[in-house]
């Protein structure tokens, strides 16, 4: 989190419309794109050679094909087999804005679709590997996008785009894929927690996980804050407790970036939650090292969640 200068605290206290701005600079991390999609051509039977690794091509079943350049700082960690179980394409939130999507085929005829909201200054091209992963390991398969402004989707990061940005993945993941809410889990990650509280504060999902989640930006950025503003950014604290679908909320007890009490708070104010992991010791971004972490995420998926039809 970057600190704020005199004049902007003075906007944030003198000058409500401001603290938008604030938020932005204090949570939008975007890094320089480690891939691109670019429009494949139709061609013939036949007519398509084996793709290079780092190149995607999008099945010839979906709506739209589509090249996934990836670029050395991906660091793509899998072969030209993992990558072709990836597709990808972009779609438009509300806002106007390009999104760019992944989907993830970890495992065929899988139970779960998970709907990944990732953390800050990561993209698509950066997360594929941990995609790939994380799916194998749960038995999902893993459907994620881009906030507007990272990787190649467009426009800026801003609150209000997160919202439209989650609400044009979530609608992608149910039309051109046919996945129904009930075979769906939503997973956010620090910034990623915020769209995702927010979809499954208005919509009914298989589940929810929120790993190192915040309440709200006025909270990160002033800790004693007790109250919520009305010009506060990112207010999962009043959204938390509209969601009327299982809650995991993970968090590391020593996290650097959103404190462990961001957690805990949560937690306390979600009628829905399930058992939470406090990952003792664990920081912002190193919770994944830790074995308990794939243990709890299995057990949830695999135990607690409602019995569904076979």
């Amino acid at each position: 989190m970057n600190g704020l200068s005199l004049s902007e605290l003075c906007c944030l206290f003198c000058c409500p419309p401001c603290p938008g701005r604030i938020a932005a600079k204090l949570a939008f991390l975007p890094p320089e794109a480690t891939y691109s999609l670019v429009p494949e051509p139709e061609s013939g039977p036949g007519g398509a050679g084996a793709a290079p690794l780092g190149t995607l091509r999008a099945s010839s079943g979906a709506p739209g094909r589509w090249k996934l350049h990836l670029t050395e700082r991906a660091d793509f960690q899998y072969s030209q087999r993992e990558l072709d179980a990836i597709e990808v394409f972009p779609t438009k939130s509300a806002r106007g804005n390009r999104v760019s999507c992944m989907y993830v085929r970890c495992v065929p005829g899988a139970r779960y679709t998970v709907l990944f909201s990732h953390g800050n200054a990561v993209d698509l091209g950066q997360m594929s590997s941990f995609y790939i992963g994380l799916g194998s390991r749960l038995h999902c398969n893993i459907f994620s996008y881009d906030y507007s402004g990272y990787g190649a989707s467009s426009g800026r990061p801003s609150e209000r785009n997160l919202y439209a940005d989650i609400d044009a993945a979530w609608q992608a993941l149910r039309t051109r894929y046919g996945i129904s809410p009930d075979s769906i889990i939503l997973y956010g990650q620090s910034i990623g927690t915020v769209p995702t509280v927010d979809l499954a504060s208005r919509y009914e999902c298989a589940a929810v996980v929120l790993h190192s989640p915040l309440t709200s930006g006025m909270r990160v950025a002033f800790p004693d804050t007790k109250k919520t503003y009305c010009f506060d950014a990112f207010p999962n604290i009043e959204k938390v407790s509209k969601i009327t679908s299982p809650v995991l909320i993970i968090h590391g007890t020593e996290d650097e970036v959103i404190d462990f009490s961001h957690g805990l708070a949560l937690y306390e104010r979600c009628p829905k939650a399930v058992e939470p992991l406090w990952v003792e010791g664990a920081g912002h971004n190193d919770i994944e090292l830790y074995s308990q972490y794939l243990e709890r995420l299995r057990r949830f998926i695999s135990q607690e969640l409602p019995s569904q039809r076979a």
